[in-house]
């Protein structure tokens, strides 16, 4: 994974609102941001190794969705 790949947390973020927007219900979010983050991780960041894929894959779905989370309550507060 280079440093560029980070760009894929918020592509992630995108693709959950864009599910969610098609009637996904709010609370499978998380689970469909994770799953996302593991299929980019095997398809894109290590196709070779499944376990990296994985490992990094679900590092990168649950920081998609601490940033959606992160920034859901910072606009409630301000709100």
């Amino acid at each position: 994974m280079e440093v560029y790949d980070i760009a894929i947390v918020p592509l992630i973020v995108g693709l959950v609102e864009l599910v969610k927007k098609l009637g996904l219900p709010s609370k499978f979010c998380p689970v469909v941001g994770v799953v996302l983050g593991v299929v980019i991780g095997i398809v894109y960041i290590s196709p070779t190794d499944i376990t990296k894929g994985i490992l990094v894959g679900a590092s990168l779905g649950l920081s998609a969705v601490g940033l959606y989370s992160g920034t859901k309550n910072t606009k409630e507060i301000f709100d």
